[in-house]
């Protein structure tokens, strides 16, 4: 008989540390997870989950304009913020009750759980102990901390506004920030959008960061370049926006989308000796390890890959080596990502600039008119780009801008994670007509880079 209350202690009831217990559970642990706010944690709840909702809803009136070239008489809509809202919450309420369900092998609790010693927690004012600890309680919009932060919103709250202003002045170039972007103008909001740098989402291959400028422009959107904020000022229901270089936006909403943190204030880990980096995220080796042997965190709280698919992997591969047969192999050397911008960005491996380290590489660029906005008319362009080694062809980046491309790159993500050459890509039967088929049939190199760096460093 042991000790201990629980076997392990889920602190978090989003993706990731509903898979960990999950499997834990399975394999005969006892499990307790608590959550404070709602299950299914920010991905379900505001996040991922609602945001692609809010973007599909989105791309529905360009659709109908995209309609007059294919012979269709579409009037203009009216669209009902208040009932998309109403619609994606009975979604997402429906999507809380599954994830309560996949804990009937464990004991929950709708309480906040903090760390007392490195084996107690206080859930709620009761006091539990358990023989393991897991963290993943994930991330947290950064609040701004220029002078007038409070009359701005975050992520957060941007999925309960109760109505959408004319005008809404966006402040940050990163995910968040352009896929709202493409979301409030879509639905016929006026947006600035102010960004630090020339261009959005910083760390992204350089191709597709201009060609997604290029494309929030063409759809509208001013982008205010090269441009922080200085403060925020309430004037009635206007916000008036003083930029750094002295210029002035009215608004009728600002909405700071300037990053995300580990959410670990107030749990305690101190107490628990739980290490965190200076930003205060959750330190761990390889295996979810913290500095304490017996407790483990995953997901967006260790701020190392933050995706909700690798939190999953890494909750289930540790409830698997806690308590199964061994963890099950996830490669997450080359993972897939996608940005629901307007249009999508996916993108998977090295970017051009980070296979350029390496040594010499061929890139090989498409930009074309899709085959749709031939005859809408529509200003819509899409980007393909593979980065190829030179020294042993193989693929070691695919990266898209245009319709489907998240759809497309989780194809190519096998691709590459398999180690897939040039030669592969090329004697590969492309399906026509479709924009996928242009990924096995680019043939002539666009360029070659990296060659500088090398001759350099020899």
């Amino acid at each position: 008989m042991t000790a201990y209350d629980f076997d392990l202690f889920v602190i978090g009831g989003g993706s990731g540390g509903v898979r960990c217990a999950r499997i834990a559970a399975g394999h005969g642990a006892r499990v307790a997870v608590a959550e404070e706010r709602y299950w299914g944690g920010t991905c379900v709840n505001v996040g991922c989950v609602p945001k692609k909702l809010l973007v599909m809803a989105s791309e529905y009136g360009a659709a109908m304009r995209d309609s007059h070239g294919f012979g269709w008489d579409t009037p203009p809509g009216r669209h009902d913020w208040a009932a998309l809202i109403a619609a994606k919450d009975t979604e997402i309420a429906r999507l809380n009750g599954i994830y309560r369900q996949l804990m009937s092998g464990c004991t929950t609790f709708d309480a906040r759980a903090t760390l007392l010693d490195p084996h107690t927690l206080d859930v709620g004012g009761r006091r539990v102990t358990a023989e393991r600890i897991v963290i993943a309680t994930g991330g947290r919009p950064v609040p701004p901390a220029f002078p007038g932060a409070e009359h701005c919103i975050v992520s957060d709250d941007a999925f309960h506004l109760p109505a959408l202003p004319a005008h809404i002045t966006i402040v940050g170039g990163g995910y968040i920030a352009v896929e709202f972007a493409g979301i409030f103008a879509g639905l016929g909001v006026q947006v600035d959008q102010v960004i630090r740098q020339t261009l959005p989402l910083r760390g992204f291959d350089e191709d597709l960061r201009e060609g997604l400028a290029e494309a929030l422009e063409a759809n509208g959107i001013r982008l205010l370049r090269g441009k922080t904020i200085a403060s925020v000022e309430a004037d009635g229901p206007a916000r008036l926006v003083h930029l750094s270089d002295g210029t002035m936006i009215e608004t009728g909403l600002v909405f700071a989308a300037i990053g995300r943190a580990a959410h670990t204030a107030g749990l305690g880990l101190e107490q628990a000796g739980v290490d965190t980096d200076g930003f205060g995220a959750v330190t761990v080796d390889s295996e979810s390890r913290t500095s304490q042997p017996h407790i483990f965190a995953i997901g967006d709280v260790t701020d190392r890959l933050n995706l909700t698919p690798v939190a999953i992997a890494e909750g289930h591969a540790l409830a698997d080596r806690l308590f199964g047969p061994g963890p099950r192999k996830w490669e997450l050397e080359a993972v897939a990502t996608a940005v629901f911008s307007s249009p999508p960005i996916a993108t998977v491996g090295l970017t051009e600039a980070e296979a350029a380290k390496c040594g010499p590489v061929d890139i090989y660029l498409s930009r074309f008119t899709p085959m749709r906005h031939t005859l809408s008319g529509r200003a819509r362009k899409t980007l393909m780009k593979l980065v190829v080694d030179q020294a042993t062809q193989r693929v070691v980046g695919a990266h898209m801008l245009g319709e489907d491309a998240p759809e497309i790159m989780q194809g190519l993500s096998i691709a590459i994670n398999t180690g897939a050459t040039k030669a592969d890509f090329d004697r590969t039967v492309g399906i026509h007509p479709t924009a996928a088929e242009e990924f096995v049939t680019m043939r002539t190199r666009t360029r070659v880079a990296g060659v500088a760096a090398q001759a350099a460093a020899e």
